[in-house]
């Protein structure tokens, strides 16, 4: 099984952030991937991914219109990046489109 940790970020670090992790984590779920979704929103880093988490991970996704915070953590590892709107319309083809980089 594929591991990917996820960072999902948008300029206002509302609605979008999160609804963007949630469909991230059920497309996932649909195409057998393990994934940990961390939110960078209005209300800070939440649900903040682990030092074991990136280094445990095949990939890491930033799915993020803005810059995001801490990114020299990821120093090493493979990173995807899609658009927060790109994973709006279609969760599952941000996933499939990034694990031939797994």
């Amino acid at each position: 099984m594929k591991n990917i940790v996820a960072v999902t970020a948008c300029p206002t670090g509302i609605a979008h952030t999160y609804m963007a992790a949630d469909l991230l984590r059920k497309g996932a779920q649909k195409l057998g991937i393990h994934i940990r979704v961390e939110t960078q929103g209005a209300m800070g880093i939440e649900n903040q991914l682990t030092p074991q988490d990136i280094a445990q991970a095949d990939l890491v996704l930033i799915v993020s219109d803005i810059e995001i915070e801490q990114t020299a953590r990821f120093h090493g590892k493979t990173i995807s990046t899609a658009s927060i709107e790109s994973a709006l319309t279609d969760a599952d083809q941000v996933l499939q489109d990034c694990l031939p980089l797994c």
